[in-house]
């Protein structure tokens, strides 16, 4: 099974989209750029969603108490870190679960991982391509190879920059990844969904896989 999540939501027929096509998660990016979304909107949102679709909100270098609040708020159920946190900050939020974020050039940058993982302060690490002075969303693709024979003593990987419905089922089939992450991929532009690239990206992950149309 290859676990499947639409980040960037900022509408509410976005999410739904996301859901009817069978998508495990949404993500709703609280930092800086053209998908931040307001939480009194994400709290509307996630008050449509199916109980069962996990609900993960994307933060870069945040007041943890905030990242707490907006969380509660929100009915979130994941957070997703994408600055310079800590293992000791992720270690402080035990009522969401953790993805972390690492900006990937090769196999040389997988070492940063190393005490998130052995320390258990992350339940899930997510792989994003490198790009200076961004912390995602930009829509590259990392080396996917990188995480070929790679140990995460058990904690899932999940790929994530420059997937569209037209190359994820080369990163599915790399299989080393737990799940994929889109976002620009599956836009029309920054923040507006394309409910037809929505499911196509996820048909193409679960045939991939070898799954069945939910």
């Amino acid at each position: 099974m290859v676990w499947v999540k639409i980040c960037g939501i900022t509408r509410a027929e976005d999410a739904a989209a996301a859901a009817a096509a069978g998508a495990d998660a949404v993500g709703f990016v609280f930092a800086p750029g053209p998908r931040k979304v307001d939480p009194n909107r994400v709290r509307e949102i996630t008050g449509i969603l199916p109980p069962g679709i996990e609900k993960i909100g994307v933060f870069v270098d945040e007041a943890p108490a905030l990242v707490e609040e907006i969380a509660r708020f929100c009915g979130l159920t994941g957070i997703q870190l994408h600055g310079r946190e800590a293992p000791e900050y992720c270690l402080g939020f035990r009522g969401c679960r953790v993805i972390k974020a690492f900006a990937v050039r090769g196999k040389q940058d997988l070492a940063a991982m190393e005490e998130y993982i052995t320390s258990g302060a992350v339940s899930r690490v997510l792989l994003d391509a490198y790009v200076p002075g961004k912390s995602g969303g930009t829509g590259a693709t990392f080396p996917w190879e990188s995480a070929l024979g790679y140990d995460c003593k058990g904690v899932p990987l999940i790929a994530a920059g420059g997937l569209t419905p037209d190359n994820v089922d080369r990163a599915v089939r790399m299989g080393c990844f737990f799940g994929v992450d889109v976002s620009s991929g599956v836009e029309q532009h920054p923040g507006i969904k394309d409910a037809g690239k929505i499911m196509r990206f996820i048909e193409a992950a679960r045939r991939a896989a070898g799954e069945q149309k939910r």
